[in-house]
This record gives structure tokens, C-alpha cells and sequence, in this order.
């Protein structure tokens, strides 16, 4: 016991004492410093007192589609520190190929009476997939906030990188460098983010003079793989340049156009979206799209905490504006530069 005081009183930064007077129950401690030390107890392993279980309501859980595409760290990391600063103990929940699926995860997060949920992607994203257990979230009345965009019919607060956006300043960049043949290498037909960009796509080509050939649409699951088998296709229809829906989806497309014996961006230029870690240290160095990690992640946990608090937040979509990053995988059209 003595040393369970002094482990949790080290990691809050109270006293022993301070520590004892929480878990009895007793009163002359702040209500931050006593969930501090709940928190505390929770990160270090320990069990509560009985008379504390029903209190695991500081339990959050953060629910990530996977961890290979380094964007999803990234969002983690912000939104497991905003967490913890607001006296929150995030549970990390990953789905892997054959492993735990996000119904099982949140039938998992609710037996542990979580007081929210932050999904950070999803299958609220896909209108073909199964949204059942989002649907048993909002019968329960537990707060949930999503990252980025969502079906329609799914009524819960939404954090968005705008995606209309995104794909004007990656297409408008390329246009204005001289491409035409403009390849837009996209998620899932039915993932909503793509449909918004590839909408936003046609609206700024046309404005431009430029029709988007159909042959020059491509989707694919997000990785490097299938972006790499999708670019092919692309190079065999004529682009000279890629809009990607991801970081690893160009580091596919930049591979592919390399195994056809092209280099980036001498032949195709090519852009990514998220700017995630060491975008700036791929060869050539990565144009891209930046996500707002940082100011999202805190909003989206402000919205939760709020939610939590028993506060009223609007369902309106809370859309933040992307960042173009001017790198060196994208270059004027030859034939324009030497005309």
C-alpha cells in the first residue's frame, strides 16, 4: 500500500498524504486533484478502491483504423496529451487485418464505462459499411466525436480537415504548373472524404477549361501497395501528374512511376495529402497537403470534454482549412517548361 502512495503521489506531484485522503474518500481535496490521482491509478495499473469503480467515467476511449499510415501516431499523440491534460486516460484501440474489429472494440470500451469515444477514422466514413455500433453509441447518450467527415445520418460532433480545399490547392497547384493529363489516385468509391474531393476536382477543372477523364480516376484502399498498383494505371492512361488521398498512397504512386522507368517530377509530378512524419526526408522531398493535427486533435477533445460535462455542442461539422507544403516531387510540365 505504502508503495502504491508513493509511486501514484510521484506521478501526480501531491504528497502521500494527499493521496490517502482520495482514496478514502475524504474531503479537503480539489476535485482536479482528486482526478488526477484516479487517472493516475488508472496509468500505473493499479485497482481502484471498490467504492471508486464506478467512477472509471475518466476512461476515453480512442479508436484508430491503424497505426502503419504515421498520421494515425500523430492524431494520438495530440488527442492522448489533450486527454491527459483535462484529467482524461485515453484507451487506445487499433484495428489490425484478422484481429479485433472496431464492433468488438466498442463493446470492449463500453464495458469498461467509458464516459466517451474519439474516433479518430472509421467505418463511419463509408456508406456501405455496417454502422450499427455507432447507432448503439448514440442509444446509450455516451458523447462521441468523430475526426474528419461522416455519413449523413450519423449525428454525432465532427472534426474535419476541409477536403474541398485539400484538392483545390493540390489540383490548383499542378494546373498552374501546367498539367492537364491530372491523375486523382482516391480512397474507397464510398469513403465520404473522397467523394468530397473528387466533386471539388471536377469544380475546379471545369472552371479551368479542363474535363477529368474517367481513365484517370483510380481507387484503392490507403496504402502504399495499392496506391502503387493504382498509379500504373494511371501512367498507362497519360498522367503527368497524381493527386493522392494520402502520404502513402504518393509514396506508392512515386514507386510506380519509378518501376516504369520515369522519374518524379522530371515525367510526373506527384501529391500527397497529410503531411505526415518524414514527408520532408522522402527522395525527392514530398508535396503535400498538411492536415491541422495539432488544432484539431485539441478540438476535437474540447468537444468531448464538453460533451462529458453534460454541455449542449453543436453537430455541425467543425471544418479547419488544409496547408499546401511546395516540395520537390512536383515540377512544371516539360512540355510547358521548354516551350
Amino acid at each position: 500500500m505504502s508503495r502504491r502512495l508513493a509511486e501514484v503521489a510521484k506521478k501526480v506531484g501531491v504528497s502521500e498524504a494527499t493521496v490517502s485522503r482520495v482514496l478514502n474518500g475524504k474531503p479537503g481535496v480539489s476535485q482536479a486533484t482528486r482526478d488526477s490521482v484516479l487517472t493516475a491509478l488508472d496509468v500505473l495499473g493499479y485497482e481502484r478502491p471498490t467504492k471508486l469503480r464506478g467512477e472509471r467515467g475518466r476512461l476515453v476511449g480512442l479508436v484508430l483504423p491503424e497505426l502503419a499510415n504515421p498520421i494515425f501516431p500523430a492524431f494520438a499523440e495530440v488527442i492522448g496529451g489533450a486527454l491527459a491534460q483535462q484529467g482524461f486516460t485515453p484507451v487506445l484501440c487499433t484495428r489490425t487485418a484478422g484481429g479485433i474489429t472496431e464492433s468488438e472494440y466498442i463493446d470492449l470500451l463500453l464495458g469498461q464505462q467509458v464516459s466517451g469515444v474519439l474516433f479518430a477514422g472509421g467505418f463511419y466514413a463509408q456508406r456501405e459499411a455496417d454502422h450499427e455500433p455507432y447507432r448503439r453509441l448514440a442509444e446509450r447518450n455516451l458523447p462521441v466525436v468523430l475526426m474528419n467527415a461522416s455519413i449523413e445520418s450519423l449525428d454525432f460532433p465532427r472534426v474535419s480537415c476541409d477536403d474541398v480545399v485539400a484538392m483545390n490547392q493540390a489540383l490548383g497547384h499542378l494546373l498552374s504548373l501546367g498539367h492537364r493529363r491530372i491523375g486523382l489516385l482516391l480512397g474507397p468509391t464510398d469513403h465520404i472524404p473522397s467523394e468530397r474531393k473528387l466533386a471539388a476536382a471536377h469544380t475546379l477543372a471545369a472552371r479551368h477549361g479542363v474535363t477529368i477523364d474517367p481513365a484517370l480516376v483510380q481507387h484503392s484502399q490507403y496504402s502504399l501497395e495499392s496506391g502503387q498498383a493504382a498509379s500504373v494505371r494511371l501512367l498507362e492512361a497519360g498522367a503527368t501528374a497524381i493527386v493522392c488521398a494520402s502520404d502513402p498512397l504518393a509514396l506508392g504512386a512515386i514507386r510506380a512511376v519509378r518501376r516504369a522507368g520515369k522519374q518524379v517530377p522530371t515525367d510526373v509530378s506527384v501529391v500527397g495529402y497529410d503531411d505526415s512524419a518524414l514527408m520532408n526526408s522522402t527522395d525527392p522531398a514530398l508535396t503535400t497537403v498538411r492536415q491541422p493535427i495539432e488544432p484539431m486533435g485539441r478540438a476535437a477533445v474540447d468537444l468531448l470534454a464538453s460533451m462529458i460535462a453534460g454541455a449542449d455542442v453543436s453537430r455541425d461539422e467543425l471544418l479547419f482549412e488544409p496547408e499546401l507544403v511546395v516540395r520537390g516531387s512536383t515540377a512544371p510540365l516539360r512540355s510547358a517548361a521548354t516551350d
